[in-house]
């Protein structure tokens, strides 16, 4: 399937950016979307990602693109699995770098798991809130700030290794609205749990753009474009593919309608 990329805006050119390299986790690569990259393995990126098709716009001198799927802040300089760190791909004439991060940081993958574990016992209520404020204290949110400062980190890294490169900090789409009677499919997520969860993703981007902010990158936001395209609406219609009636993407992730939208959003920042 062919996917035209466009951005809302004065139609200008893209601006010449050089070097391209694209880090990340999963929300880069775009597992399960048609084509794999051949030798990508456990990354899982495609050929159709936001970074690639980025790419095909923007028409770099050199294209690079090492997210993968599973990554965190600390797989920038680390090795993932045996992979080399991220930041390996980064040059001192870099010209552009995508970085979207953070999720697996906050624990993605667990709160995803617990939240529709827990619908089960109460769906009209909100188990996972509890579950999540049984101290006293929110520990999502807690483990999100302490995420912060890394992604500031990351963002220094890639400033000392390519010191001429323009720096996009690319948020994360909307994945659930903010009432569970804004869904046209049925999702395993509790009533009251779906506004929460909106809430935990929407201050994931606001620390994503607070650290741009103070660490000399730019933000670009995909969340307000992609509102009314989250997991629960029909095929078609969302961008982020559920638990549910998966296609063509991995669960809980963009397919390529998504991809696209974030493509777009990247490709009108750099104009």
């Amino acid at each position: 399937m062919a996917l035209a990329v466009t951005a809302s805006g004065p139609a200008a050119a893209t601006p010449a950016v050089g070097g391209y390299v694209a880090l990340g986790d999963s929300y880069v690569a775009g597992p399960g979307i048609p084509e794999s990259v051949s030798g990508s393995g456990i990354c899982a990126r495609s050929d159709h990602n936001y970074p690639s098709l980025v790419a095909r716009a923007a028409t770099p001198t050199a294209f690079t693109d090492v997210s993968c799927s599973g990554a965190v802040t600390d797989d920038m300089t680390g090795r993932q699995l045996g992979i080399a760190p991220q930041f390996d791909a980064l040059t001192s004439t870099t010209g552009l770098v995508t970085l979207t991060i953070g999720g697996n940081d906050a624990g993605f993958a667990g709160i995803v798991v617990t939240c529709v574990a827990l619908s089960f016992s109460d769906p009209t209520g909100a188990p996972c809130e509890k579950n999540y404020n049984s101290g006293g204290t929110d520990q999502i949110l807690q483990k999100l700030n302490e995420t912060a400062p890394k992604v500031g980190a990351v963002i220094q890294g890639i400033h000392q290794r390519s010191p001429q490169a323009r720096v996009l900090v690319v948020g994360y789409p909307d994945l659930l609205p903010d009432a569970k009677s804004k869904c046209a499919v049925d999702v395993p997520v509790a009533t009251g749990d779906v506004p929460y969860l909106n809430g935990i993703e929407q201050r994931l981007n606001q620390l994503l753009s607070a650290q741009a902010a103070a660490n000399g990158a730019e933000f670009v936001d995909t969340y307000s474009s992609s509102v009314g395209h989250d997991l629960c609406q029909v095929a078609g219609t969302r961008w982020v593919e559920g638990l549910l009636d998966v296609q063509d993407a991995a669960p809980i992730h963009p397919n390529a309608l998504g991809m696209a939208n974030t493509a777009a959003q990247v490709l009108s920042g750099l104009r």
